[in-house]
């Protein structure tokens, strides 16, 4: 055995592999204080496969022939709204009395479900495109409302059934929100028909839209046909901003327009300038992902670590409490799930849950302070959302555990609450309580089952395609580049955090002969190495991984370490 000393590192030469032991990172943590008060190894400890709960939903759930009461979930559309070609719809919750092809036509059912199964499948790497002889990417055309003149994508393909369910045309984030999912849809497929020119009319409206409302989002809608900003009894919602610069950001590294540039960072001032916590419903880890990013790659000064307060801390106003719940109920930890903080105690939901880690994780790659927070964060979020599910969650927690079998094992509870929701019922529950709101969508004829979440859970594949198991339990492999859409050509990175109060070794594979580079003691650990590699990670801290293929030549520009015309490091210059 050889030991050398180099560069802060102690390296053990065995046969080809090295082990190593790193030495304090350079760059120093900053803590979210909503993430201190979550454990640091959440109880009880169970990583499930998501990838392959993301698989199973979409083999499960896309099936027009599924028998059982309440199956199957999704059916046709032909009342061709918008684009001249039929729609599949998707339950919202199962068996909504509104949905399915007997009901309004058939014409009820929402982007966020349907969209959010399409990039979930996409994520984990099925085609939809052409699955089985049917392209459900083309479909989504039929939400970007062009009879109405709107000319965005939106929950509904028509107001006719646009007051059954929430948002559309009074609620800021529904109508948003379609257009964040629709631009990451759009990365996946950018040879689908009509797909530039929907992107592009998109990027017009939001553009137009953020010059009317000249750094003021205070409203609870914007009229996208009639161009003009509205409140109604609905909260105002200053966070729409981050939705505006997000999707205003994505269309300018689509398309190099500089104007969309300038939309993004004017929404982005305007969100920056709030003076309290905006949060509403789930575009604020957009606008702090994109404070980060902007920040690395445009030279902006957002304030990051005010951003992800706002995210993390439960202080909203006008959405009283919302953010991420930290706490262990009963003996069950429910930390990192994201919804109200005050509602009964607490009231959290998966859709929320899932939604966050999109762009709360690749925002590491761009402000590495934070992934110990954010590692942390995701070890509990992923955790606890197994709990969503009747199979997972102890029958004396669960409202409805005698129908589990409808849900096929791959549809969740809505939400899970400290204290039942529901005023007549389920009160003798002990927290945590899986349950959700179907049934008060239409009260006395919604059945019990509804409270079962076909939207939330389709949104799975997020979780999917970032959350790796190591061989150390409790130890995640979380994927940077996965959600990390429209960013610059980046090399293969990872984020691990370490939960323990001890340092532990862990095993790294390479795919092909790399240099690692550890963005957080930025230093190179290793060369020219396609053998396993071990490497430490501190106690109760966290690593990142970067895999540069063998031999390329490094450069520093603008304080960024650079290879292959690519950054591995944009924030270079801390020594």
């Amino acid at each position: 055995m050889k030991s050398i000393l180099k560069s802060g590192f102690l390296f053990l030469l065995i046969s080809s592999h090295f082990i190593f032991i790193s030495a304090k990172a350079q760059v120093k943590q900053v803590p979210i204080a909503r993430v201190e008060e979550m454990a640091n190894l959440p109880q009880p400890l169970k990583i499930i496969d998501w990838r392959q709960m993301a698989l199973r939903f979409d083999s499960v759930v896309y099936d027009f022939k599924a028998t059982g009461q309440y199956w199957p979930l999704v059916w046709m559309d032909s009342t061709r709204k918008n684009f001249d070609q039929p729609v599949m719809g998707m339950y919202t919750a199962i068996g909504d009395v509104r949905q399915g092809p007997a009901h309004n036509k058939g014409m009820f059912h929402e982007a966020l479900a349907n969209m959010g199964a399409v990039l979930g499948a996409s994520l984990v790497g099925i085609d939809k495109s052409n699955q089985e002889g049917l392209n459900y990417v083309a479909m989504l055309k039929n939400y970007f409302n062009s009879d109405t003149g709107w000319d965005i994508m939106m929950n509904n393909t028509a107001p006719e059934v646009a007051l059954l369910g929430g948002g559309y045309g009074r609620d800021w984030w529904y109508d948003v929100y379609p257009n964040v999912l629709f631009y990451a849809i759009y990365e996946k497929y950018p040879a689908t028909a009509d797909f530039d020119l929907i992107a592009k009319k998109i990027a017009e409206k939001f553009f137009k839209a953020d010059s009317i409302l000249n750094g003021n989002y205070h409203y609870s809608y914007f009229d996208y046909g009639a161009m003009q900003p509205k409140t109604n009894t609905i909260c105002l919602q200053p966070d729409a901003a981050a939705g505006h610069a997000y999707v205003l950001y994505a269309a300018y590294k689509k398309f190099g327009d500089p104007r969309y540039l300038k939309g993004a960072i004017t929404a982005m001032k305007a969100l920056d300038q709030e003076k309290i916590n905006p949060t509403y419903e789930l575009l604020m880890p957009f606008g702090a992902y994109l404070a980060a990013r902007m920040n690395a790659e445009e030279g902006t000064n957002f304030d990051v670590s005010k951003m992800l307060g706002w995210t993390f801390s439960g202080t909203a106003i006008c959405r009283e409490g919302w953010g991420f719940l930290a706490g262990n109920w009963n003996g069950i930890d429910i930390s990192g799930t994201v919804g109200s903080t005050v509602d009964h105690g607490g009231y959290s939901f998966l859709m929320n849950t899932f939604d966050a880690a999109w762009p709360l994780v690749p925002l590491v790659k761009y402000q590495p302070e934070y992934a110990t927070a954010i590692g942390k964060w995701m070890l509990n979020a992923v955790n606890a959302s197994r709990f969503f599910y009747p199979q997972y969650m102890p029958v004396e927690h669960q409202t409805l555990p005698e129908l589990a079998e409808v849900t096929k094992g791959v549809i969740a509870y809505e939400g899970l609450a400290k204290a039942s929701t529901f005023e007549d019922r389920y009160l003798s529950l002990k927290a945590p309580v899986a349950q959700g709101d179907g049934p008060k969508w239409v009260p006395g004829k919604n059945p019990e089952v509804s409270q079962f979440s076909v939207y939330g859970s389709g949104h799975v594949g997020i979780f999917g395609s970032i959350v790796q198991e190591t061989e150390v339990e409790g130890i995640l492999q979380l994927d940077l580049n996965a959600t990390d859409f429209y960013a610059a050509k980046s090399f293969p990175s990872w984020l691990f955090y370490n939960p323990y109060p001890i340092d532990k070794t862990l095993s790294f594979k390479p795919s092909e002969k790399v240099d690692i580079y550890n963005l957080l003691t930025q230093k190179f650990i290793a060369r020219n190495v396609s053998d396993s590699v071990q490497f430490s990670i501190p106690a109760l801290q966290s690593t990142i991984l970067l895999a540069i293929p063998a031999g390329q030549k490094t450069r520093v520009r603008n304080n960024q370490l650079q290879a292959a015309g690519s950054v591995i490091d944009y924030h270079y210059h801390r020594k």
